[in-house]
């Protein structure tokens, strides 16, 4: 990605020493090889976008179409040989002129992250739509241009025109682009719309050299139209910006991924030391309760052995029965006593060792005998 844009940069300082081979205010022939290097240029960086950019996006394919058409138009309009031809190629050049700065207004947008709602968009092609038709009306109508007729300098061909009550439309129209630009340029720097003063400085000359210099070719009679060059370098600054924010984007995502990942990191190893610290308080609590138990297992044990020596002969003898698993009508029978004697004989011994159910008597029974063999 760096090397594509030093590339581009690189190509933003060359593209000056081309029209530097002869001087600007003079027409020659050199002029029509300029204006057919720009248009060639134009159509490798379109062809370069396509092919090495893998975010590309549609309005800067119209960006890079449109500087290409406008260049193409320049060099035909240099190179025509009869009027109708020439009036042609100003039609293509004010084509690609008319939509170049919607195309860069659009990027703008997407580059300060404002989202253009789609009938304005419509609205800003129709308008666009309309302009070109005026602009291409010279041959037809004499609404843009009174007069036109073609000269031919050192080879080079040439319109003079005398405007029309119209031809202040396209002014207009530029301007309205301009403010709209303004507008968002200084809303990006008071939004803080970009991380960086130097990227809002590129992008401002970017989207707004353009209409400077057309402003100064009105003003200033210059042969030579520094539009085809000033196209290039505003296409390159916009892509070679487009691309830098891109990969700072993408850095962005990349570190916020790499923090959220490492949040989550620490919020799971959080909920593993919270649950490993839950286990522990649930062992240790285990541990108490199975100290607790075999405390009141012990004490309750002692006390049933206690209650043995405190047994009567009969009770011994009931007792001896349940340990033999002897059952409440065999002991009767085999003691000739009846339910309610049974009974009695019962709760004392339940109560002597310290138990509530012959479940709980055999138990503790079992335990003693265990005991008893260890």
């Amino acid at each position: 990605m760096r090397q594509h844009i030093f590339i581009l940069f690189a190509a933003i300082f060359f593209i000056p020493f081309l029209s530097g081979c002869s001087a600007i205010g003079s027409k020659s022939s050199s002029m029509s090889v300029i204006y057919g290097f720009t248009s060639i240029f134009s159509f490798l960086i379109l062809l370069g976008y396509r092919f090495f950019n893998q975010n590309r996006q549609l309005w800067f394919y119209i960006l890079f179409s449109s500087v290409f058409v406008v260049n193409t138009g320049y060099y035909f309009l240099s190179a025509a040989d009869t009027l109708q031809a020439a009036l042609w190629a100003n039609r293509i050049s004010y084509l690609g002129s008319v939509f170049l700065p919607l195309s860069m207004l659009m990027i703008l947008f997407h580059v300060i992250r404002i989202d253009c709602p789609k009938w304005i968009m419509f609205l800003l092609i129709s308008v666009g739509i309309i302009v070109f038709l005026i602009a291409a009306s010279p041959g037809y109508l004499p609404i843009y241009y009174k007069e036109v007729s073609l000269e031919m300098i050192d080879g080079v061909s040439v319109l003079n025109k005398v405007y029309g009550p119209w031809h202040k439309l396209y002014l207009f129209y530029l301007l309205g682009y301009a403010g709209v630009m303004t507008a968002a340029v200084i809303y990006m720097i008071r939004r803080k719309k970009m991380d960086s003063a130097i990227h809002a400085a590129v992008l401002a000359v970017a989207v707004l050299g353009n209409f400077g210099v057309w402003l100064t070719e009105q003003l200033i009679s210059i042969d030579f139209e520094i539009l085809s060059i000033s196209y290039i370098i505003s296409e390159l600054f916009l892509l070679g910006l487009h691309l830098i924010l891109t990969e700072q984007e993408k850095l962005k995502k990349r570190m916020a991924a790499e923090k959220q990942a490492s949040q989550a990191a620490i919020e799971s190893a959080q909920a593993a030391a919270q649950s490993a610290k839950e286990a522990m308080h649930a062992a240790l609590a285990e541990i108490q309760k199975s100290e607790q138990t075999a405390s009141y297992q012990k004490e309750q044990t002692e006390l049933f052995f206690d209650g043995l020596n405190r047994l009567t002969q009969t009770e011994h003898i009931v007792y001896n029965l349940y340990t033999d698993g002897k059952r409440s009508k065999e002991i009767m029978e085999i003691l000739q006593i009846k339910e309610n004697t049974l009974k009695y004989h019962n709760k004392n011994i339940y109560s002597k060792l310290g138990v509530s159910s012959r479940k709980e008597l055999l138990e503790l029974a079992n335990t003693l005998k265990k005991g008893s063999a260890d």
